[in-house]
């Protein structure tokens, strides 16, 4: 009987093995060019998923080349469309790190950038309704400097011009968060942190709309710190960059009247 049911048991493997289909790579003796060229159509036809595994498996059987190279920016450019920024980023900071002097370096930053940027607003959208304490500009900030490093490096860029634009678009996101973190301790009455938020949007998103509004809160939590030479000096910088502001009435303190039209 044991020696039946082993009989049954290898008959029934043999059969099961028999059913299987086998796995063909058609792509197996394909060249370099053709796996580019392919991967480059699934590209054009927004089928991202096939042209990473394409552009990967370019790179695994090909790694040195002209073709490795650009299938390693390729390939973030299909994340990216993808809606994978992290991996994106990731892709583009390997490229950069491996080919820093390669003629297309200036679009690994630019896309870096696209990435870190199509992440910060995608995580804006999401918590829109989170305490702004609570969240980290850590996209916006990494967007920022790869812009910054692509028109440093690269002014001559086509790119440059898009990426600058972003820039004071970024500064500004930033600035305002600042802010609205400022405004949230000095409604809380925590008046150190207050003004070291506007402090630090003062000193690094200058030039920023929203600084008024910093330098205002500034003025206000020093005045209730009860330290009126830094509250002066706040007030003397935005009359100075902001003469109209209704912050301001004349030679006397912060008015209070614009603050409960903002909150």
């Amino acid at each position: 009987m044991p020696r039946i049911l082993a009989f049954l048991l290898l008959l029934s493997s043999l059969t099961g093995c028999s059913l299987l289909p086998e796995v063909i790579d058609e792509t197996k003796n394909w060249s370099a060019s053709k796996l580019y060229y392919s991967a480059k159509e699934s590209l054009a036809d927004a089928n991202y998923t096939e042209a990473v595994k394409m552009f990967e498996r370019l790179e695994a059987r090909y790694p040195y080349g002209a073709y490795a190279q650009q299938s390693q920016l390729e390939v973030a450019y299909a994340y990216y469309k993808d809606s994978e920024p992290a991996s994106a980023i990731a892709a583009c900071e390997r490229f950069i790190k491996l080919h820093p002097n390669h003629p297309n370096a200036d679009y690994a930053y630019y896309l870096k950038g696209l990435a870190n940027f199509v992440e910060d607003t995608t995580l804006l959208a999401k918590f829109s309704d989170q305490d702004m304490s609570e969240r980290d500009p850590k996209s916006a900030r990494e967007a920022f400097e790869a812009f910054k490093e692509l028109a440093t490096r690269f002014p001559q860029s086509k790119y440059t011009a898009d990426a600058v634009g972003r820039m004071q678009y970024l500064v500004n996101n930033l600035a305002q968060h600042e802010v609205r973190v400022a405004r949230y301790y000095y409604k809380r009455g925590a008046y150190v942190a207050a003004a070291a938020r506007g402090k630090y949007a003062l000193e690094n998103y200058q030039q920023s709309p929203a600084l008024e509004e910093g330098l205002a809160i500034m003025a206000k939590s020093y005045d209730k710190l009860n330290l009126p030479d830094l509250r002066d000096d706040a007030l003397r910088v935005l009359k100075l960059n902001f003469p109209k502001s209704p912050y301001v009435a004349g030679d006397g303190p912060v008015q209070e009247k614009p603050w409960w039209k903002l909150w």
